[in-house]
């Protein structure tokens, strides 16, 4: 298990840029895997995903994970 966030995306992908300008107006680090360029990273994304390529997928040091979240799930997420 991670100790901080990461971040499966796309560097293209809108709903992946809002999250990821989301985690940097929060301040929370986080740790990004492009899934255009990393193989092991798109495999885990359609492992977690039912075979599906939903980015962004986003997950914490707890273990839980949100795939494409609104930016007020990400946010209310990031404040517990």
């Amino acid at each position: 298990m991670a100790d901080k966030i990461c971040v499966y995306g796309t560097k293209w992908c809108h709903d992946t840029v809002r999250a990821r300008d989301c985690l940097a107006r929060l301040g929370i680090d986080y740790t990004w895997f492009d899934v255009d360029e990393d193989e092991n990273a798109s495999a885990y994304v359609r492992q977690v995903n039912k075979g599906n390529r939903s980015v962004p997928t986003i997950v914490f040091p707890d273990g839980s994970i949100l795939v494409e979240p609104s930016e007020a799930e990400l946010e209310a997420k990031c404040k517990k």
